[in-house]
């Protein structure tokens, strides 16, 4: 015969799946209305993308070709994806480099301008908030970009501290660019792709730097970071009216060097 601890733990079970049931239906049955769009979503649709929810926006998960065609693709060749639902922010002032410091675990002050770094955003206590991708524009300007699945609590943590910040004297300002769209490329083949739309030599670009260049006549910042094996590209377009064109270039550059192409889709591991 089971104790009564045994009975509450099932209560408490029970209670909490009903909780997570409830939660997993808003979340993934969100009303298509309710969704953000990023301005690639028409050509999404229009490529047989499957458009899933996703921290409150409408996301490819997958094209016409299977999962493991579509991930082996990106190891040999290379892919693009839509990443326009992250965060891009920028911190400007005399300030904001000693004001970012207080926030993330990162020397950004010992930054060059012109290179960033992979940094973790912790609360009082040193636990992880989320991670993020820092680049220090100048001493005066940084560039960052958090998670979409974070969003609001980073901004909110960001907001909490800067306030306190600028009351005690500190020069420091933001800007949150909804207004940029966000594309990553990654792969091998991820640099001789995207030399065909710039004239600025890409293999002069190395790992945790950035430019602001031209590419296909669009003025853009462009990162190359991340933490996997091959190149790993991100850059934010300012134009967004010129992105779908360069999208259906680097597409057309992509399919000239591999047999088959994943062409957008979000992997949600960076989101």
């Amino acid at each position: 015969m089971r104790g009564s601890f045994w009975h509450l733990g099932q209560s408490i079970t029970r209670r909490l799946a009903q909780v997570d049931k409830k939660a997993a239906a808003r979340r993934c049955f969100a009303s298509e209305a309710d969704l953000k769009k990023t301005v690639l979503y028409d050509f999404h649709v229009e490529n047989g993308a499957k458009m899933v929810p996703f921290a409150g926006w409408s996301m490819p998960i997958q094209y016409k070709d299977s999962i493991i065609d579509s991930t082996v693709n990106c190891r040999e060749n290379g892919s693009l994806f839509d990443v326009s639902h992250m965060c891009g922010l920028s911190l400007k002032g005399k300030d904001s480099v000693p004001f970012l410091e207080k926030l993330v675990i990162a020397d950004v002050a010992g930054l060059a301008p012109g290179t960033g770094t992979l940094t973790v955003f912790t609360n009082e206590k040193g636990g992880a908030i989320d991670d993020s991708v820092i680049t220090k524009v100048t001493d005066d300007h940084i560039y960052l970009v958090v998670n979409a699945g974070c969003r609001d609590k980073d901004l909110a943590h960001i907001e909490e501290h800067m306030k306190s910040f600028k009351s005690k004297g500190g020069d420091v300002s933001w800007h949150i660019h909804d207004e940029r769209s966000l594309l990553a490329l990654q792969g091998p083949l991820a640099a001789p792709v995207l030399q065909h739309l710039t004239k600025d030599d890409l293999s002069k670009l190395y790992f945790g730097e950035f430019r602001i260049l031209d590419i296909n006549g669009a003025t853009c910042y462009l990162t190359r970071t991340g933490y996997r094996a091959f190149f790993f590209f991100f850059f934010f377009f300012f134009p967004i009216t010129s992105f779908v064109l360069i999208v259906k270039c680097l597409a057309s550059q992509l399919l000239s060097f591999a047999t088959s192409l994943l062409l957008l889709y979000v992997i949600y591991s960076c989101a």
